[in-house]
């Protein structure tokens, strides 16, 4: 089954951008891929998927100043994100949908410090 584990984040200032790394053990190319967010207290959800295709969908709460990224060749999904808020401040977990269903990452924490 595929592992993933996230990378890229951190404290941060207010209005400054990041760039998250989810690389997974084995080839991707055929996964739809994801990222959530969650803040303690509060249920997981979603900030944007891309599809094996490439297809990208976000939604409200990475609209805007978050872009997904793939590269198959590196069994990597990113995520970069941009004039950062407060309200960002959550752990950061990537998402496979494989045929045995959902693989999740560890998750990383991203601090945003008004």
């Amino acid at each position: 089954q595929v592992q993933l584990v996230e990378s890229g984040g951190g404290l941060v200032r207010a209005g400054s951008s990041l760039k998250l790394s989810c690389e997974a053990s084995q080839s991707i190319r055929d996964i739809n891929m994801a990222w959530f967010r969650q803040v303690p207290g509060k249920q997981r959800e979603l900030v944007t998927i891309i599809t094996a295709g490439g297809g990208t969908n976000y939604a409200d709460s990475g609209k805007g100043r978050s872009t997904i990224s793939r590269d198959n060749a590196k069994n990597r999904v990113y995520l970069e994100m941009s004039d950062l808020k407060h309200d960002d401040t959550a752990v950061y977990y990537c998402r496979a949908t494989t045929r045995d269903g959902f693989v999740w990452g560890q998750g990383t924490q991203v601090t945003v410090a008004s």
